[in-house]
């Protein structure tokens, strides 16, 4: 099918607005499917006779094929055509939701998780690079953008909220079950809303190698630090792993360069400032995902909460990351993303410092909600603003592959971010309790060291920021050219069916 060649669209539009909706859709799906299982674990493990070591590859399956496969689903949605890869990733989601809802023993609903995290990796930069792609550069986009961020912040924490509420309801298989339905109503708006593509890339010339070696380095890595945690890091599975998917890391960079149609064209780190962007995004969710982590245990483990206390504790942050990200998406016409980032970054810090300050004795007005909304403040500037910047600039040809580098960047922040984060809190923890601490003083000790290494994190998130793009929407700093024009020129616009 060919599609229209008119202007990119704009948000006072009704179709406009139904495509936002519908991206968001999409975000907010594989953003929950990440967090939803996190407090039905202990009723998956007892229903299907996980072993403990086995059961944390319930949600890392998903982050491993997640992390591992995106930078392939951005460029297959740029080359393929967006709408292809949307549809085929959401069929993906429903369909690996619907067998692991149904799972009868522990490897089938690892292997559906590993299946939803593929089909996640599909959807996620295509449905970024449509976005990026269809609205007009400007206020528009930003506003797109803040939206964008909202829920991306808001479906982190309703998927906690979601899981419980689900988990001591129907049970846990209807935190799969909820999926298929959803993914068949995405599917319906696509239809309705996203038009074809005309393919841009024959299979022939398609960079099979650059393919193999990038999802290969990326999964070895994911795998690596998600392990790292449990066999140590000086462990020999550990050294071998990291040197290894470095080395396959590295085959893949040589081969681009040589390739005739290279998968991911290295010219596009030539755009100013995308990869201290797309670094930014890295060590600030390396912050920010494990503090989801930390303090549910936290909660649990400490202050006893419930898994349905412990998910709605987090429901205040997710609307204050929504009004931020949105208020903040305005801002970036008058300053710029760099002093909106940047500022963002700090109170996020100051936030997670605050947190780690957690007492053994704690509560949640006095302790938690406070510095939580600190946090919240300053990352729906750091989230919306380092989307801005990393596709400033960016060719509509290629936007597929910068919505995927940096959503990769995010995906290896929060394994990265967990991995170092939990051998910090382990490490004191088992310290203390070798020195006969009781478990609430040690475990909170452990949680509070992780917290204040988080909060360093963000604070060099800041920093790193500073060499990122500057752009308020009409052009990227020492770009040299307008990113709307780059946005238009060859690329079919999307129109209602």
């Amino acid at each position: 099918m060919t599609t229209d060649t008119a202007g990119p669209l704009s948000l006072e539009t009704r179709r406009g607005k139904l495509i936002l909706a519908l991206l968001c859709s999409v975000a907010f799906l594989d953003f929950v499917d990440a967090s939803i299982v996190n407090v039905a674990l202990p009723s998956i493990r007892q229903a299907l006779h996980f072993s403990v070591q086995g059961l944390q590859w319930v949600p890392s399956a998903y982050l491993l094929t997640y992390g591992g496969f995106m930078l392939l689903g951005g460029r297959a949605a740029d080359l393929l055509g967006r709408r292809n890869v949307l549809v085929a990733g959401t069929a993906l989601l429903g369909l690996s939701s619907l067998i692991g809802g149904l799972a009868g023993s522990s490897g089938v609903l690892i292997g559906a998780r590993l299946a939803q995290g593929i089909g996640a990796a599909m959807m996620l930069p295509a449905a970024l690079s449509i976005l990026t792609t269809t609205f007009k550069e400007g206020k528009d986009r930003h506003t797109a953008l803040g939206v964008w961020g909202g829920v991306g912040g808001l479906a982190s924490a309703i998927g906690v909220l979601a899981g419980g509420l689900l988990t001591e309801g129907p049970g846990w298989r209807w935190v799969m079950f909820v999926n298929p339905i959803a993914s068949v109503l995405v599917l319906g708006g696509i239809y309705a809303l996203v038009s074809g593509e005309r393919r841009r890339a024959q299979l022939a010339n398609f960079d099979i190698l650059g393919a193999l070696l990038a999802t290969g380095g990326m999964l070895l890595l994911v795998y690596t630090l998600v392990e790292a945690p449990t066999v140590g890091w000086s462990a020999a599975g550990t050294i071998a792993g990291l040197a290894g998917a470095l080395a396959i890391l590295a085959g893949f960079i040589a081969n681009e360069r040589r390739h005739r149609n290279p998968l991911a064209p290295l010219s596009i780190f030539r755009i100013n400032g995308l990869g201290f962007s797309d670094v930014t995004q890295l060590i600030a969710f390396a912050g920010f995902l494990a503090m989801f982590f930390f303090l549910t245990l936290y909660m649990q483990n400490v202050l006893h909460y419930s898994a349905i206390e412990a998910g709605a504790a987090y429901v205040p942050l997710a609307f204050t990351v929504g009004i931020s990200a949105g208020i903040s998406s305005q801002l970036l016409s008058r300053v710029g993303t760099r002093p909106v980032i940047v500022a963002g970054a700090l109170i996020a810090s100051g936030g997670m410092y605050w947190l780690s300050r957690i007492p053994v004795h704690g509560t949640y007005l006095a302790n938690l909600l406070p510095a939580m909304l600190v946090l919240s403040v300053g990352f729906g500037p750091v989230f919306v603003g380092v989307t801005t910047a990393a596709n400033a600039g960016v060719p509509a040809d290629k936007a597929g592959l910068a919505a995927s580098l940096l959503n990769a960047s995010q995906q290896l922040g929060g394994a990265l971010g967990l991995a170092i984060f939990s051998a910090v809190a382990t490490s004191r923890t088992s310290h203390l309790i070798a020195a006969h601490t009781a478990v609430p003083q040690a475990l909170t000790s452990g949680f509070q060291r992780a917290l204040t290494v988080g909060s360093v994190f963000l604070l060099a998130s800041a920093v790193i920021a500073l060499k990122a793009t500057n752009t308020r929407g009409e052009t990227a700093e020492g770009d040299g050219q307008s990113s709307s024009a780059a946005a238009t020129s060859a690329e079919p616009a999307l129109k209602a069916a």
